[in-house]
């Protein structure tokens, strides 16, 4: 799989470049109002009659772009109306996989500090993005001890169920999920158009990239499922925080949740104030106009590295995003952090905190183990828009 289409597959997992297949109306009347439920169409809907009706589904997915604080912060108050409607509910997070339920109890229960937090979920190797994005959510769900529901697996899990079909993993392995529905005409050529605008174009890959997002797809609509089945008569409702990538026009996730027989479900998406709404009507079936403020939102200073952590010195690179900050800076796999900045890496939070803190436009400089040769690199982050 070449280095772009990598970069690809991780931006369109991530919701950064989800791409509508309708063209993209000016701003008008059909952008969502800050503030306000509407259908895709500009309808405003009413707050209370909508909650009440998303109190009786089996499942609400709630859409994000994984890197706007303003996404979140719609997220947790949507989940605190609907935790008052249902006492009963369950937050479902893409952002972990299954092997990773235990600690997300740990965390509700009380008995992890943020720090063991991120190091017992290897946050920073499964998903990478600010963990200041997603705490206002986890301390919600601690503080009125609703339960968070890890739905994947394992990144390299999925990717291999994706490249070399559903018996790669055994039953166990993949926690019982049977193998996905075929994707809609639409969600092809959904991905296909995604693929498409990329420099690279659509390649040889292009087939094994929708087989992935399927499987990713699958693997979460499977967690909800069996969570649902497990409730007996009376289930629990399950908001799933998910990249809309994988909910619009009820493609992906909603696609294999009807599959498995969940089909009472609604998405709700965030739109932004000069984002207009597609007019489809099966975009979801509400948007609500997110009142979007870039004082409060992060710098997004990323370094571009997946990271894991074993018993030597510094943090292990275990790979490099391609076109990243760490690409540039000469990175490989296989590196070992020892210090950043002036301070010694032990963790993967410890690099996390000192990226986080680099202004844009200035740069950091590291210092490496390569084959047991110390050197020193410079990451130069880029200026802001």
């Amino acid at each position: 799989m070449n280095a772009g289409f990598r970069m690809l597959k991780r931006l369109v997992s991530s919701g950064l470049l989800a791409v509508s297949l309708v063209s993209v109306a000016q701003a008008g009347d059909d952008c969502a109002a800050a503030g306000v439920w509407s259908a895709p169409g500009g309808e405003r809907l009413d707050t209370a009659e909508l909650y009440a009706d998303l109190a009786r589904r089996d499942a609400v997915l709630l859409g994000e772009r994984h890197d706007r604080m303003d996404h979140h912060r719609w997220q947790l108050a949507t989940l605190a109306a609907l935790h008052g409607y249902r006492p009963d509910l369950v937050i479902g997070l893409e952002m972990l996989p299954r092997s990773k339920q235990p600690v997300l109890d740990a965390w509700v229960a009380g008995e992890l500090d943020p720090e063991a937090f991120l190091e017992a979920s290897g946050w920073y190797t499964h998903w990478g993005f600010d963990p200041d994005l997603y705490w206002p959510i986890l301390h919600f769900a601690r503080l009125h001890d609703v339960p968070l529901l890890a739905l994947n697996l394992e990144r390299e899990s999925i990717r291999r169920l994706g490249h070399e079909g559903w018996d790669a993993l055994d039953e166990e392995a993949r926690d019982g999920v049977s193998a996905p529905a075929a994707p809609s005409a639409g969600y092809r050529a959904y991905l296909e158009s995604v693929l498409e605008r990329h420099p690279a174009g659509m390649g040889p890959d292009a087939e094994r990239f929708v087989a992935t997002q399927v499987a990713w797809d699958r693997m979460m609509a499977g967690a909800i499922s069996a969570h649902l089945e497990a409730g007996g008569e009376r289930p629990p409702l399950v908001a799933a925080i998910i990249g809309s990538g994988h909910l619009e026009y009820g493609y992906g996730v909603p696609h294999q949740l009807a599959d498995l027989g969940v089909t009472d479900t609604a998405v709700l998406l965030p739109r932004e104030p000069g984002e207009c709404a597609e007019t489809d009507p099966d975009l979801a079936d509400a948007v609500f106009g997110v009142p979007r403020d870039d004082r409060f939102e992060l710098s997004g200073a990323l370094l571009g590295v997946h990271l894991e952590a074993d018993d030597q010195p510094g943090i292990r690179i275990l790979r490099v995003q391609p076109d990243s900050v760490g690409e540039a800076a000469g990175l490989q796999a296989g590196d070992r952090v020892l210090r950043a900045g002036d301070r010694s890496i032990r963790a993967a939070s410890d690099l996390q905190r000192v990226v986080r803190a680099v202004a844009p436009g200035t740069w950091l400089p590291l210092e490496i183990e390569r084959e047991g040769e110390q050197l020193e690199r410079v990451a130069r982050f880029p200026r802001g828009d």
